[in-house]
């Protein structure tokens, strides 16, 4: 019997391990390198300022990156940043061109499917911003109107579901970048941009005039904002995990959230999201 107990006693550190260890977190351990994707595109969540990487997003993943070194017992994770965009940022982690994405990616059941999730990093909604020229005070009021929205993002899922649920009679323009959605309003070739809320108040500094423009007060989408991890990856979603829980105890997500939005005070959603995230040992 003392055999077997000193036995178990000797296997179990290494079942624990590999429990909560995959190629992917090996990796990142052996060669003491993660390789971040990041949206240049996003702001205030992921875009660049002087060339550099910022953002909420980003900050967020710098700190679990610092997690990660003390969670592997690494004294220092060498990042290697890689500019994405929406039509690339997912096949960029499901084809194993970086470790982990940070940017506006929301979480979908549908996209669960090549790749996995984080637990949640933000909670917004989509929005409509409109031509003040147009009129518009709610959704209703761009029937016969155009919106542009960037294909393929959860974004145009939720502005379909609303126009059709709503029995409003608008046309829906595919923009392929936020860029190229700004442009065709400014343009005069969509009458309203639909894109996350936040989003939306981050692209004011990209609109040439944005006293033109009015924020309905419409949410037409739930997203949750979420890291793109590889897809099975459970070692190396458990110590993200581990440090998003730790941010969200801790008084780092104050000064990540002020450094991103200065001016501005967490929803009541934000702040229950965090907490919801914080998990015991």
């Amino acid at each position: 019997m003392g055999r077997l107990i000193l036995l178990v006693a000797t296997l179990l550190p290494g079942m624990t391990y590999a429990q909560t260890t995959d190629k992917a977190l090996q990796r990142i351990r052996d060669s003491k390198t993660i390789t971040i994707a990041y949206r240049t595109d996003a702001p205030p969540f992921s875009h660049e300022v002087r060339g550099q990487p910022a953002g909420y997003t980003v900050e967020l993943c710098k700190r679990v990156v610092t997690s990660l070194e003390q969670q592997l017992k690494v004294q220092r994770l060498t990042v290697k940043w890689v500019p994405a965009n929406v039509q690339n940022r997912l096949d960029l982690v499901r084809k194993g061109a970086v470790d982990i994405e940070c940017g506006t990616t929301t979480a979908t059941l549908s996209r669960m499917e090549q790749v996995d999730f984080s637990n949640p990093v933000w909670v917004d909604a989509t929005g409509l911003l409109v031509r003040k020229s147009v009129g518009a005070r709610a959704l209703g009021g761009l029937a016969g109107k155009s919106i542009a929205v960037v294909a393929g993002t959860p974004n145009q899922r939720a502005l379909e579901d609303s126009l059709k649920k709503g029995l409003v009679n608008a046309k829906v323009v595919p923009a392929k970048t936020y860029e190229e959605a700004i442009s065709l309003v400014e343009g005069g070739n969509a009458d309203a941009l639909a894109a996350g809320r936040t989003m939306l108040v981050g692209m004011g500094s990209k609109l040439k005039d944005l006293s033109d423009y009015d924020l309905l007060d419409d949410d037409i989408g739930y997203e949750p904002y979420a890291i793109v991890l590889p897809l099975g990856a459970n070692g190396l979603r458990l110590a993200v995990n581990r440090a998003l829980s730790r941010i969200y105890d801790s008084d780092a997500i104050v000064e990540i959230f002020r450094g991103a939005f200065p001016t501005a005070k967490p929803s009541a959603a934000l702040v229950i999201m965090y907490r919801l995230n914080v998990y015991p040992e």
